[in-house]
Parts: C-alpha cells; structure tokens; sequence
C-alpha cells in the first residue's frame, strides 16, 4: 500500500476555507452545507484525462465504503457543469463533481500551483485530497498524488479519524 503523503500524527487541523461551488446534479456544495458530516474533496486538474479519470475511477469504485461510513465524498476541478456531465456520463462515476471555475476555491485550500511542463511554467490544480470533519476542520491532507493506493490510504485515514 502506497505511504500517506501526509503523516497522520502530526497534521495539524484547521478550517476548511469558506466556499459555495455549484456542483453536478444542480444545486450548491457549501463549506455550511458539509457541517455535520464527515466529507473527503479531491482536487484533481481537468476532466476525461488519463490519470485524473484514474482518480476519478477510483474514488468512484470505492463510493460504496465511503456511503457504508457516511462520508459524503466530491471531485472537485475547474472544469464546466457541462464537461463534468459528460465525465460522469462516460465513466459512470457515481460521485458527484463540483465546479470551480474562477479556482478561487482551490487557491484557497492552496491547491492552486506554479506547474511546469516541458520547460513551460504555468499555473494548474495540484492533485490533492482532503478530509472535512463534521466541524468544517480540515483533519488530513495529501498533496501531489499518485493515483496507485491512494483511495485506500484515504479510506484508513478515515477509519482511524472517525475511530
């Protein structure tokens, strides 16, 4: 199993940011909405790409575990309603995916990054997750994903939290 980018003995918890994001399916996500509940957001750059359907696929597949522990579980990017139906509708992904289009929510959990690619400097989403707790407190964070073992180090950090 693939090692937490994180250590889970030293995070140190901390307001999720205010946000209010239309999400697939119509309606709102809200930081106010998720309180009560235990809720994992992950981050990941754009829609119907390799590794970010990977991801996708993967939370996707595990969405039964995370409804038997009652944790409510998005995709977020700063791609379309539109272009997210269409992901959900290619992939079958039974989550739901929120929409932030001016990324000033994924600046605000500080995932908004300084990438580069082939020597051209750019900004983009870094590939990152984070668990909500029930208090809007951020309890774990992971940063620079790699897609392999992810979901399962996601599902333990959740078991030990919620104990």
């Amino acid at each position: 199993m693939a090692k937490p980018a994180v250590s889970t003995t030293s995070f140190q918890p901390r307001p999720a940011p205010d946000f209010s994001l239309p999400v697939s399916g119509g309606g709102e996500v809200s930081k106010a909405s998720l309180k009560g509940r235990w809720t994992v957001i992950f981050f990941y750059p754009t829609d119907d790409t390799e590794t970010c359907t990977k991801e996708a696929c993967a939370f996707s597949g595990a969405m039964p575990e995370f409804v038997k522990m009652g944790v409510g579980l998005y995709g977020l990017s700063k791609d379309s309603l539109k272009d997210h139906d269409k992901f959900i509708t290619k992939y079958g992904l039974k989550m739901p995916l929120i929409s932030d289009e001016t990324t000033e929510t994924i600046a605000a959990f500080g995932s908004w990054i300084e990438k580069s690619l082939y020597g051209r400097q750019y900004m983009g989403t870094d590939r990152s997750t984070f668990i909500i707790d029930p208090d809007g407190l951020i309890r774990r964070e992971w940063r620079k994903i790699r897609v392999k073992g992810h979901v399962e180090n996601v599902l333990a950090a959740l078991q030990t939290l919620k104990g």
